[in-house]
């Protein structure tokens, strides 16, 4: 029996998708239902983009 290969996924289409929710108010289930993808994954995604843009807005820069 063979090992499921992971997935990887770039930083772009992370981004993407956690802004799916942040900017639009959805929630992470129905953002991860309709990509495809886990809701956990989606998650920690979602916290790390919004962690790097409060870093950067209180620096202020770019996001």
């Amino acid at each position: 029996m063979s090992a499921r290969k992971r997935r990887s996924y770039a930083a772009e289409y992370k981004v993407e998708a956690s802004h799916r929710v942040i900017d639009t108010g959805r929630t992470i289930s129905e953002v991860a239902r309709e990509l495809g993808i886990d809701p956990g994954m989606l998650s920690v995604w979602v916290k790390d983009e919004r962690r790097r843009v409060g870093a950067a807005a209180a620096t202020g820069d770019e996001p």
